[in-house]
Parts: C-alpha cells; structure tokens; sequence
C-alpha cells in the first residue's frame, strides 16, 4: 500500500521555483497550530487557497509525527522561537512540496492498523491518502535529521 519510505524527490528543475518559505517550528503542541496559520498565509500569497485542506492536512499530521516522535525525550517543551522542528513550502509551476525537517535520524514508520477509527496511528496513511507521493531523505552535514516530505500536483497555469 505505502511506497517505500525512504524515496527522492521526483525530479524538480531549480529553474521552476516558483516559490519557496518555510517557518521554525518551537517544540511544542501548538506548533501544529502555528504550521496550519503559516500553510494558509503562504497558500493564499501563492493563489492555491483551494488546495488548503489537502496540504494542510498534510502538514498537520507531519508536523505531529516530527514533535511527537522525532524530538529527543529531554527536549524543553518551551516557547523557544527557533525549535528544532522546520516547515518548508515550495512551489513549482505545476508541484507544491511540504517539508518538515526534524533532528531525528530514524526513518517514518507506517503503523499497519484495521483500525480507521483509532486517534492515533494513521499519520503516514493520511499523508499518503492526500498527497501525490511522499518520502524521507536523512539529512547530511551540519543540518542533520531527516525531512519527511510531501508533493501534490498543482493544475497548469492558464494560458
């Protein structure tokens, strides 16, 4: 049912960017809520307001997993202003990618469940339900972590 997790990105020409922003997110619950008010600002300066609901679905359920699973278990719970949680949007022509970078180096774990009712445990079945494909990418260098990502399809601008 899942594709492998751990997949690149279909092939993106730099060149295309359209747009791009992204948020530090404090290691916090509310940041869930903070990722949701940042995805609308930015969709709705970018004129995909009518993709909102995918994507913000999306980014919800990333953002959770990376909070929940992803933070060291001695990680201050505070209002810090540069968490170790990071939201990135881009826009292509036609493709808008959600990243969400965290400091963990272990790879999303799809939970199997019949149960569809459970609060918890569908996340990656979400994100895979409402995107167009998705994957992990461990992250090198000074950065570290990991970023789960997301792609959904945008319609052609009109002529």
């Amino acid at each position: 049912m899942l594709e492998p997790l751990r997949q690149g990105l279909p092939p993106l020409d730099p060149a295309a960017v359209s747009n791009a922003a992204s948020c530090a997110l404090p290691p916090r619950y509310e940041a869930v809520r903070e990722a949701r008010h940042f995805t609308r600002r930015t969709l709705d300066g970018w004129d995909l307001g009518d993709r909102f609901d995918d994507v913000c679905l999306v980014v919800s359920e990333l953002v959770t997993n990376a909070l929940r699973h992803a933070l060291p278990a001695d990680t201050p719970r505070t209002d810090e202003q540069h968490g170790p949680v990071r939201l990135h949007l881009m826009r292509w022509t036609e493709r808008l990618v959600c990243a969400v970078r965290d400091p963990s180096h272990d790879s999303p774990v799809a939970r199997e469940t019949d149960d569809f009712s459970a609060e918890s445990g569908r996340g990656l079945f979400l994100v895979d339900s409402f995107s167009d494909s998705w994957g992990w990418q461990p992250l090198a260098g000074t950065l570290g972590g990991k970023v789960v990502w997301a792609l959904f399809r945008l319609r052609p601008p009109a002529e």
